[in-house]
Formats: C-alpha cells, sequence, structure tokens
C-alpha cells in the first residue's frame, strides 16, 4: 500500500523549456524537407534552378573520368565546349558521393540521392556555425532561437532546400564562419577568418564585398586600438594570403595561371588577397614603431593605394564588372530578364510580392545590428558591429541585384536570436516598460520571414503576378516529363530556349548551344536571334552551329526581337517551315523539329 500510494503521488514529468525550444528547432528542420519534394528529388531529380542541374552534370562528368583540370562543358557549344569558371572544390565531393553510390545503387538512384541529402549535410554544417558563434558572444538560449531563426528565413533555406546543391549554400556557410572568427578575435581565429575568406573567393565572387570589408575590419581594428587587435589583423592577412594561392592552384590548371579571370579567383584577385597578406606583414613589422592613430592611418592608406592602383594598371578589364565581353544584345535580352538580377522595384513593377519574405527581414537585420553596435551591451558590440558591417552590402547590392541578399541572408539568424532571446527576457521582467517589451517582441517577430507571408500572400491575392505565372511555365519546360522523352532521339546538337539548357544537358545525351551562363555569349546570341527573329535568322544560327533540333516551349515561347517570332508562329502552325521536320515528342509542353 505504501508503494502504491508513494506512485501515485509521484507528478508527471515536465519538459523544461530548453527542451521544447529544442523540439521546436527540430520539428521546424525536419518540415523543411517536405517527404514529396525529396522522393520528387530522388526519382526526377527535381532541382530548383538551372545552376543545380549543371552543377550535378560538372560533378558526373568528373566522376566519369574527366580531368580534374579540364573543366570544359564539351556538350555546351560543341565542338569547343564552353571552360566553367565554378569550383572543382565543390564538383570534387559530390562526383566523390556518386562514385560511392553508383555501384550499389545505379547512377539514376545515386544522383537523385545525392541531390536531395547533400543540402541537408550542408544545413547541419550551417547550424553549427551559427550555433557556435551565437552562443559562445550571447548564449545558449539565444544561440537556440537563432537556429530557430534560421529555419524560418526564407533567404536561408532556399539555399538548403533539397536539389539545391549550387554553390551559394557553402559560400554562406564560410562567410558565417569569417565573421563568427573575426568576433572572437585573435590570431587562430584571424587565421581562419582568412582561410574560410579565402574559401569563399574560391567557391565564387558573389561573397567579394564580404571578404573586402572583413579585411577592412581587421585593419580599422589595428588602427585604432593598436597592438591588442594586431594578432587578428596579422592572422586574417596571413590566412588569405596563403589559402588563396593554394586554393587557386589546387583548382586552376597551370597554363591559366596567369589569366585573368574577372568572374573567378585568378591574378587580379590573388593580386589584392596576397597584397592584404603582404600588407599585414609590413604592418605587423612597423607597429612598434606607429605609436599613434595617425601613423597607422598614414602606413594603411599607402599600402592601399599601392594595392588598388596596382590593380587599376594592371587589370582595368576587370574595373567594368565580371562581364567584360558582353554584348548589349545578351545584357539587355538575357542577363537583366534574370530573377536574381533584378532590383527591389522591379520585383514590385512585376507583382512579384514574394520579395517580401526576403528583402524587409535583411533591412530589420541590418538596422537592429547597426544600432546595437552603437548602443548595445558592451560585450556585444563587436559582434553586432561585425553583423552590421557584412549585412549592409547584402541590403544595399539587394536593392539593385536580388542575387545580392544571397550571402548577407546566413547573418540574419545570428542578429534574430540574440532580439527574441532578449524579448523573451523582457517579457518576464515586469519592471520592463511595456512600450519596450511590445517593441523588442515586435522586432524579434518581424525578422522572422514566415511573418512575411501574410502581407506576400494577400498581396499575390489581391494582384496576380505575370512574372510568377511566367516562372512556373518555365519550370514545365525544364521538367523531367517534358525533357527526359528527348533522349529517345538520336544524339545530336539542340538549339532551344536558354532556360532549358542545363535540364537537357542533365536527362540526355544531347549537346546544346544555348544555356544561362555569360562565358557562352554566341549560344546565347544564338538563342536570342535565332528563336526570337526571322526564318533567316534561325537557319543562320542552325547552320553556324551544327544543329540537328531545334526546340520551342509552346507555355513559354522566346521573346521575338520584331513582333512575334518565327520558331513562335512555327510553333503555333501558323507557318511552315520544309527544312523542319515535326517530331512526335515534348507533349503539350515542347515542340521538337529535325533539321532536314
Amino acid at each position: 500500500m505504501a508503494a502504491t500510494a508513494s506512485f501515485s503521488a509521484r507528478k508527471p514529468a515536465r519538459l523544461d523549456a530548453g527542451t521544447i525550444l529544442w523540439l521546436l528547432v527540430l520539428f521546424c528542420a525536419v518540415t523543411l524537407y517536405p517527404p514529396g519534394d525529396v522522393i520528387e528529388t530522388i526519382r526526377h531529380l527535381r532541382v530548383p534552378d538551372t545552376d543545380d542541374a549543371m552543377r550535378l552534370v560538372e560533378a558526373r562528368d568528373l566522376a566519369a573520368g574527366q580531368g580534374w583540370y579540364d573543366n570544359v562543358q564539351y556538350r555546351f557549344l560543341p565542338p569547343g565546349g564552353v571552360p566553367s569558371h565554378w569550383s572543382r572544390l565543390l564538383d570534387a565531393p559530390l562526383a566523390g558521393l556518386l562514385l560511392a553510390l553508383t555501384p550499389l545503387l545505379g547512377s539514376g538512384l545515386a544522383e537523385g540521392i545525392v541531390a536531395a541529402f547533400w543540402p541537408p549535410l550542408l544545413l547541419a554544417v550551417y547550424a553549427a556555425v551559427l550555433w557556435t558563434g551565437v552562443r559562445t558572444t550571447f548564449g545558449k538560449r539565444a544561440a537556440v532561437l537563432a537556429l530557430f531563426a534560421a529555419t524560418q528565413t526564407f533567404g536561408v533555406t532556399v539555399q538548403f532546400a533539397a536539389g539545391r546543391i549550387d554553390h551559394h549554400d557553402v559560400q554562406m556557410i564560410a562567410i558565417l564562419g569569417m565573421a563568427t572568427a573575426l568576433i572572437r578575435g585573435g590570431a587562430r581565429a584571424g587565421c581562419a577568418a582568412g582561410a574560410l575568406a579565402a574559401l569563399s573567393l574560391a567557391i565564387g565572387l558573389e561573397g567579394l564585398p564580404s571578404v573586402a570589408l572583413g579585411a577592412l575590419f581587421v585593419v580599422g581594428d589595428w588602427v585604432f586600438r593598436g597592438r591588442p587587435a594586431l594578432p587578428c589583423f596579422l592572422g586574417f592577412g596571413l590566412g588569405i594570403g596563403l589559402a588563396a594561392p593554394l586554393l587557386f592552384g589546387a583548382q586552376t590548371a597551370p597554363h591559366l595561371w596567369t589569366a585573368t579571370a574577372c568572374d573567378a579567383l585568378s591574378p587580379p584577385w590573388l593580386w589584392l588577397a596576397g597584397g592584404g597578406g603582404a600588407a599585414a606583414l609590413a604592418c605587423a613589422g612597423l607597429d612598434r614603431r606607429l605609436g599613434s592613430i595617425g601613423a597607422r592611418v598614414a602606413v594603411v592608406a599607402t599600402i592601399g593605394a599601392i594595392l588598388v592602383g596596382g590593380f587599376v594598371l594592371l587589370f582595368p578589364v576587370c574595373l567594368g564588372g565580371p562581364f567584360p565581353g558582353m554584348t548589349p544584345l545578351v545584357r539587355d535580352r538575357w542577363l537583366l530578364m534574370v530573377n536574381e538580377m533584378a532590383s527591389v522595384p522591379k520585383f514590385v513593377a512585376r507583382r512579384q510580392y514574394e520579395i517580401l519574405v526576403y528583402y524587409p527581414v535583411l533591412v530589420l537585420a541590418a538596422l537592429a545590428a547597426s544600432w546595437a553596435a552603437f548602443r548595445g551591451a558592451p560585450a556585444h558590440r563587436r559582434a553586432y558591429g561585425v553583423a552590421a558591417m557584412l549585412l549592409w552590402p547584402g541590403l544595399v547590392i539587394g536593392w539593385f541585384q536580388f542575387r545580392g541578399i544571397y550571402v548577407a541572408s546566413g547573418l540574419i539568424p545570428f542578429v534574430a536570436g540574440p532580439a527574441l532571446d532578449r524579448a523573451h527576457a523582457l517579457a518576464s521582467d515586469r519592471a520592463a516598460p511595456p512600450r519596450q517589451r511590445a517593441g523588442l517582441a515586435a522586432l524579434g517577430i518581424a525578422m522572422i520571414s514566415t511573418a512575411w507571408m501574410i502581407p506576400a500572400v494577400l498581396a499575390g491575392l489581391v494582384e496576380e503576378s505575370g512574372a510568377s505565372a511566367a516562372t512556373a511555365k518555365s519550370f514545365a519546360c525544364q521538367d523531367d516529363a517534358a525533357v527526359t522523352p528527348l533522349a529517345a532521339l538520336p544524339a545530336g546538337t539542340v538549339l532551344a530556349p536558354i532556360i532549358m539548357g542545363p535540364s537537357i544537358l542533365m536527362r540526355t545525351p544531347h549537346a546544346v548551344v544555348a544555356a544561362p551562363y555569360h562565358r557562352a555569349i554566341p549560344g546565347l546570341t544564338a538563342a536570342i536571334e535565332g528563336l526570337g527573329g526571322s526564318e533567316a535568322d534561325l537557319r543562320r544560327h542552325v547552320a553556324a552551329h551544327g544543329v540537328r533540333y531545334v526546340i520551342v516551349c509552346r507555355t513559354r515561347p522566346s521573346q521575338g526581337l520584331d513582333g512575334p517570332a518565327f520558331a513562335t508562329r512555327l510553333a503555333r502552325g501558323d507557318v511552315q517551315a520544309d527544312w523542319l521536320e515535326p517530331l512526335p515528342v515534348g507533349g503539350d509542353v515542347l515542340k521538337v523539329w529535325r533539321v532536314r
């Protein structure tokens, strides 16, 4: 009886607040990957973007035996092919996984599993970096809330979605890691920050503004604080100055070591990275003689002038941006039409209100971090200062080009987590002014992207977005159901809409004339003029590139250069061409002809 009474008096165990938070984070992380999306990726290689398809093509070719330094895509603008400016450092792990899984599962299933599960693995790495950085500065609860914020930040989750095997996720991890190392300070952390900055540049130059500001931060810190800031400055300089050339040499063929490439890590950017390392060494050697801020400013200004002046004199072609050879036709008819190159006003003008779940949270995070860097707790000002410094480039560049927000979005949870933690603490503090509690709670919630889905959805209900409908039609053109049947045709070169190029390479043995990459100006020109011009234009580009098949996407035909394009009228049946033989493939989405 005593044992029974004791048992009945025992209270049921309750979950503490920390456990509940962790369960919430786990639930949100799992729901980022709906089973239907994962299954579609595995079974039908459904990838979110053309870049993901092209990345898989590169990894597949590497696994099949293409040379490490041979990054030419030979089925793209044959017979010469197009050299890729993407990093082999990201092709390698994907190719390694394909080599390991293909003997066990077959090539199709292996590719689907790699495409589906590589992004969640990288998300775990991102979460580990975010957790460590926030916990070190703000505590465990803020770190857990930062993880929660990350699962609700569309700028983050879209880069780690199933099938998203492009490079922006790794760049996001590298820049976040650089930020947390700069916050920690010291020689080792500075060296790690410099090495991560070099990794970001080796993967792609989208993170260049963040790397440049990271370098300016360690320089400015040394200028104003002197010797205490020297270890981090020296470590960053040595990290980027040594790692950048090593990574460049590891992924670049020796015969290209002296070639200037404005769109990838190459001599122009090595000049700045190596010069930064030399500058750090020089400043370290002169530190004892530079006892004032003015003296350090003079030295830094002199070194900076040498580096910038040398860049201007040695590499003037890169002053105009990463696309020096682009023609006005390609720029106007292709580049400026791409979503990631669109400005915020252009999104609004197109009634693409999904911009509301991306840009406002970036604005709030940048403003909140900037305010806390000057007015927040002294112990946290360095952390907020680094975060603000890396958020503002995304804010400014993102206003003009949507892709500017990619890397910066990785810092939003770093600011949102501590804001939510502070709001939680104030909510239980009855002595805090109600206005302060309500304001901080509203700020924390407003830095969660999902909170902005309500106005985005309402705006979409009020006014349908024609651009969003056009995007859906473009996906139909690239879908497995539309493109895979083309594989039954004898292999040949295809002239198809630009957006279809990577999907054709991924799903069929055919070669393509055009794909959305700036290094293939002749192919882009052929698709724009050939599919958007007259019959003479189409015949000219078909002959010039040895085209065997011509394809028009019925749901989204190419924009005509001057009135309805001949290819569009041909697909509608308004005109005939005896030199083109219609083929019974493509279904309701594609119209396919064989060149007689």
